[in-house]
């Protein structure tokens, strides 16, 4: 039986940890991140892929940092067949990268060379990508940059925010592992260098990329908005107050007010000027303090006061 040490953290990683236990490989152990305090109460609280762990009754192993830890020599000393990766969010040292005999491969949410880094899914989204994918990969000392085994690509439509891509590239990436697994244990796989020219990257998001920049065209702002859609949502100032935006729709108002200017109310929206003539309508918002809710729940309420000619920052 091929014995694997599993590393992952967000719920990405939890299909692809419950495929491996049911496909009845011998998980030595599953190493993810600490607990991390969460939410304004700073409730310390497991990792998702920690959680599922425990329920799984598999051994647990969280460093803090990997690199030159007794965690990494504890890791090493399982001497496991194979190392499996995804969405681990450290860099795997060579001393580990060299010890698995099937080496270490990794499960990766772009169609490799693009989007080498820790944010793919949020950059395709950001970039107006017309699709994406996963890419079953071997692991090497630079980023991203291993030869790719395996790779499955999807549709980005304009209805997908960065959250729902999680959800389905996960469960891509798990089928994808699910059937190149055998493969790799074979030693049949394929094994493609990846060329050079075509590689892009996707830095994890920084603050600076939530703030929304009205001047920026209407498709902009909303592949801004769906692309920071769960997390970490981008955000405007209105009254000098941050209002985060959950949802929105490229209008078919054209306008020449300043970028930034509610230029429309309705029942169930209002609509702001946004760069090159265009403007957006802002269907789900989060006011400072407040809950997301829909912009007609604001408008009745916490934004009753919303006049047209108000402006965002």
């Amino acid at each position: 039986m091929t014995s694997i040490v599993f590393m992952g953290t967000p719920q990405f990683s939890v299909p692809v940890l419950q495929m491996l236990h049911d496909e009845g490989y011998d998980i030595k152990a599953v190493v993810t991140q600490p607990d991390r305090p969460v939410g304004r109460k700073r409730v310390l609280t497991p990792p998702p892929v920690k959680a599922a762990a425990v329920e799984l009754g598999l051994p647990v192993i969280q460093p803090e940092k990997l690199r030159g830890s007794e965690e990494l020599q504890e890791i090493i000393a399982l001497n496991a067949d194979i190392v499996v990766t995804a969405a681990f969010g450290q860099i795997l040292p060579k001393e580990l990268l060299d010890a698995p005999k099937l080496g270490c491969i990794n499960v990766h949410a772009s169609l490799l060379p693009k989007y080498r880094g820790g944010a793919p899914i949020h950059q395709a989204v950001l970039d107006d990508e017309s699709e994406t994918g996963v890419t079953i990969m071997y692991m090497a000392v630079k980023l991203d940059a291993g030869d790719i085994i395996s790779q499955k690509s999807m549709a980005i439509e304009d209805h997908h925010t960065t959250g729902q891509l999680f959800d389905e590239l996960s469960i891509i990436g798990r089928d994808l592992l699910k059937e190149t697994l055998p493969k790799i244990i074979a030693g049949t796989n394929d094994r493609i260098v990846q060329d050079e020219s075509k590689v892009t990257f996707a830095s994890n998001i920084s603050r600076e990329q939530e703030r929304i920049d009205w001047s920026k065209n209407a498709r902009q702002i909303f592949n801004q908005v769906r692309g920071l859609n769960s997390w970490p949502v981008a955000y405007t100032t209105l009254n000098d107050e941050n209002v985060k935006l959950w949802a929105t729709r490229v209008s078919e108002e054209k306008t020449t007010e300043a970028p930034g200017t509610v230029i429309a109310k309705s029942k169930k929206y209002f609509t702001v000027a946004t760069g090159e003539g265009q403007a957006l309508d802002i269907l789900e918002l989060q006011p400072a303090g407040k809950k997301a809710m829909p912009a007609v729940n604001y408008l009745n309420g916490v934004g009753s006061k919303l006049e047209i000619g108000d402006h965002f920052e």
